[in-house]
């Protein structure tokens, strides 16, 4: 049987789409009570929380983007929102998710890649724990923010170390001075508690 570190070193230290999508595999069935029972998994709550304060209403329709098992999906239905779409490129994370029986909708997608969606599809997208070295870099703001209606938000995690790797401030500062995106909130939070690591979360709305 595999541990949940070594199982959690392997996505993190994932070279290529391949061995991800091997490591989340073998890691799907475990992946919720490991993160969140043993390692104290803070992100999905704290971003959809705060995406919650940022919306007007509960009727919008939002796009979890890099889904996994649906834990943001979960928080996002004990909200009260019910038009949910979740999108991850693990065929084995989605099919958990599919389990949970919040989302209306379910995609497999590769977000380092474009994405086939229309323009304009989502009200909202939230997008936690995806953006982080070896999953998804910053050139993915730009594809959520075209799926994304003018006056929508996007509510997205990065960790601390993929926040000054990648430079994400200089992405989001282009988007901005594109008028392309307006930040309207950036705050560190605690990310996983048991490895101490933390994250920025940003809510931003789309111009």
């Amino acid at each position: 049987m595999v541990g949940r570190r070594e199982i959690h070193e392997r996505v993190l230290q994932a070279n290529n789409p391949d061995e991800l999508a091997a490591a989340y595999a073998d890691w799907a069935g475990n992946y919720d009570a490991d993160l969140i029972e043993e390692m104290g998994y803070q992100a999905p709550v704290a971003a959809a929380e705060l995406l919650h304060v940022y919306l007007a209403s509960q009727s919008v329709r939002i796009l979890d983007a890099g889904c996994g098992t649906g834990l943001v999906g979960q928080e996002l239905s004990r909200l009260g929102y019910r038009q949910l779409v979740g999108l991850d490129y693990s065929a084995d994370m989605l099919e958990h998710a599919r389990k949970k029986g919040v989302y209306q909708q379910l995609l497999q997608r590769d977000l380092t890649k474009p994405l086939d969606i229309e323009d304009n599809q989502f009200n909202a997208i939230i997008c936690v724990g995806t953006l982080t070295l070896g999953h998804v870099g910053p050139d993915a703001l730009a594809e959520l923010v075209r799926i994304t209606e003018a006056e929508g938000l996007i509510c997205f995690t990065v960790r601390d170390e993929a926040w000054t790797q990648d430079d994400y401030e200089t992405i989001i500062n282009a988007l901005q001075n594109n008028q392309a995106l307006e930040m309207l909130e950036e705050r560190v939070i605690s990310y996983i508690e048991e490895d101490g690591s933390s994250c920025h979360v940003c809510v931003a709305r789309v111009t």
